[in-house]
This record gives C-alpha cells, structure tokens and sequence, in this order.
C-alpha cells in the first residue's frame, strides 16, 4: 500500500478508535454493554436472524404496520454467515469484523478517487472527513452502510478508470447490499450512456455493455424475488417496504414531520436531522458547481433523493447520506487549501468535527433510544 494511502486508512482508523472508545466509556458509565449497543440493536438484529436462520421473520403490529425481513437485502447477513462458518465468531462479533473491514475498504476507495481526481492530500482529507461525520459512528456498528460505501467506491474508481466490467460487477453487489444501493447502478448506467454518445460513430467496447448490463442485476434480481415470493413481482417488495412505513412521497412526509419539528419540538437527534440533510443539500450544490464526474454526481444526487423524498424513519436519513461520500470532496479540497495557508486553523476545524463526532455518537447509541 502507498504511504500516502496507508496514512489515509490509519487517520480514518486512528478517528474511529477514539470514537468507539467515546462510545465505550459513556456506555460503561450508564451500565450498559458497548458491544451489545453496536453488534445487537435496530437493524443489526434483522439482519443477524437472517444471516442465523434465513428469511421468514415477521412482526405483525396492526393490518396497515407489518414488519418483514424481506425489507433487508442479503448481501450482508450472507457476509455474517460466512464469517460465523468459517471462524469461531458469533453473529454479533462477525456482524461488527464484517463492517469495519468493509469501512477499511472503504475508506482505501474514497482515498483512490479523491488522489485521482484532485491529489493525494485531497484524498486523504476525504477519508478523514468521512470518518468524522456526526453520524460515522454507524461505521462502527453491525450495519450495511460500510458495505455499501466500500462496493460504490470501488465501482465509481472502476467507472473513472473506464474499467466497465469491474464497475458492473460491484455495482451489482452494491445493489444486493442496500435499497439505495441501486444508486450505484444508476451511476454507472448513466457514465455509461454518456460514453456512448460520446463515442456515436465509433465502435464501443464490449466491456462497456457487459458491464452497464451487470450493474442492476443484482438490485432488480433481489426486489424480483421478493416479489415473486409474495405474489407480486413487480410491486411486492414495495409492499413491504409500505408495510414499514417506508414509501417515496416526494418528501411528503418529512415535510409534515419538520412542520410537526418546528412548532412542537423534540428530541435533539430530530433537529440534528434535519442540519444534516439541509448541509447534504448544500454540498451536492457546491458538488455541482465544482463540476465532479458525472458518475459521481448521479450517485450523490439519487441518495440525497432518496433521502429527501422518502417516509419513515426520519432520524435514519443521515445514516442513508453516509454512503454519499462525494458531498464531502468540495469540504476535502478546502480543508487543504486551510491548511496549506493556515495550518493552525485546519487543526482547529479538524478538532471540533472530531469532538461532534464522537460526543454525537455516544448520543445516538447509548442515550437516544431511537432507530438509527
């Protein structure tokens, strides 16, 4: 590994550390298990009863409230199985190794794209500035973002690099991963297309169209399947993804959710929220106007929609932006620029990210109590 990129995956190592050590201190001190909190809570446990015993879990609450496993894509709990065949580890252990390797690779990949398209110091910022965010504690958590991220980094180098049949491939393992994971196809497909017309009149290689047709099979095989098992190929998994409260509403419902916010009040991880994704709005404008690669702003652009327009669980929509690391590159270049100029100013800045951090994480894990 280049020196460069090694001190890149050991900032982003050295910030999640502290920020589990954050995490483990305040869970001690309130009596609780940090590990428990991080390997076995929301989510995390869907997604281990999959990967022990398959699919077939639901909850049945009231007719219109019905929670099902087959909301959760399988290429996460199938990651945890594998680990807890091979080695001696248990569902929880195996959920956590698998998502701090996935982080690692992850982070390997926004350093590669950020070197690639504005230096190595810019990619080292973006790697530092993605293990930062006042959500990234979910990075250390039995989740499947990390997973995600890393597939889409990965697929997104491949696309800059015009390697089709390498960007294809990951982009449909992105899409097994998470519902928003077709952002990832969706990037490559459009790439794609735009070299197409790019090269009208010329011969296009083979490995363009095998790739571009990789790219969704893995998001549209998993929603076909899930359709098919309940009677309805084509809008079954919608179903149930309603059935959870999930739907696209064009922001119909976050926005009666802010009003209800603005007038009421509520816990703080709501208003939180609501920065967080006003700050990703912001960021993908200052992407644009930094003119990044398409590809890298279709993927942006379709999880910022994601989170935007659809209903649910309001305080999730940060942890389903994390994934969108693009929206930190104009943040990277001028963190640099900070502290070429200004170092001491930099170090400043970095200290307080550092400190929300971590101070933010311990919140949602050990006190909030609510879904991330």
């Amino acid at each position: 590994m280049p020196t460069a990129a090694a001190t890149a995956l050991g900032l982003f190592a050295t910030a999640r550390l502290l920020g589990l050590a954050v995490v483990a201190g305040t869970a001690w001190g309130t009596g609780q298990r940090p590990f428990a909190l991080l390997g076995r809570s929301w989510d995390s446990l869907w997604y281990l009863g999959i990967a022990a015993h398959g699919y077939g879990r639901t909850l049945y609450f009231r007719p219109t409230v019905i929670h099902s496993d087959l909301a959760f894509f399988p290429l996460y709990p199938a990651l945890v199985r594998t680990v807890t065949t091979l080695t001696p580890l248990g569902g929880g252990a195996a959920g956590l190794l698998v998502a701090w390797c996935a982080a690692g690779v992850a982070a390997c990949g926004l350093y590669a794209i950020g070197a690639r398209l504005h230096g190595r110091a810019v990619g080292t910022a973006l790697v530092l500035l993605w293990g930062l965010l006042p959500h990234s504690v979910v990075l250390s958590m039995a989740y499947t973002e990390p997973v995600l991220t890393a597939l889409a980094a990965w697929s997104l180098y491949a696309v800059l690099s015009e390697r089709w049949l390498w960007a294809g491939a990951l982009a449909a393992l992105a899409g097994l991963s998470r519902p928003n994971g077709f952002a990832v196809a969706a990037a490559v497909l459009a790439a794609a297309a735009h070299e197409i017309w790019r090269r009208r009149g010329r011969k296009v290689p083979h490995s363009l169209w095998t790739g571009a047709a990789l790219a969704p099979l893995g998001w549209g095989g998993y929603v076909l399947w899930v359709g098919r098992r309940k009677g309805d190929p084509l809008g079954g998994y919608f179903t149930v993804q309603r059935l959870w409260g999930s739907r696209f509403d064009l922001g119909h419902g976050s926005l009666h959710f802010i009003r209800h916010l603005l007038l009421h009040g509520d816990r703080f991880v709501f208003p939180m929220t609501m920065v967080i994704v006003a700050a990703g709005v912001l960021l993908y404008a200052l992407l644009i106007a930094d003119r990044a690669p398409l590809p890298l702003l279709v993927y942006s652009g379709v999880l910022l929609l994601i989170a935007l327009g659809g209903s649910g669980f309001f305080e999730s929509k940060p942890r389903f932006l994390l994934p969108a690391f693009p929206l930190l590159l104009p943040l990277a270049r001028a963190l640099v620029r900070t502290a070429r100029a200004r170092p001491w100013h930099a170090t400043v800045v970095v200290g307080a990210l550092a400190g929300l951090s971590f101070a933010y994480g311990a919140y949602l894990v050990v006190v909030a109590h609510t879904p991330l």
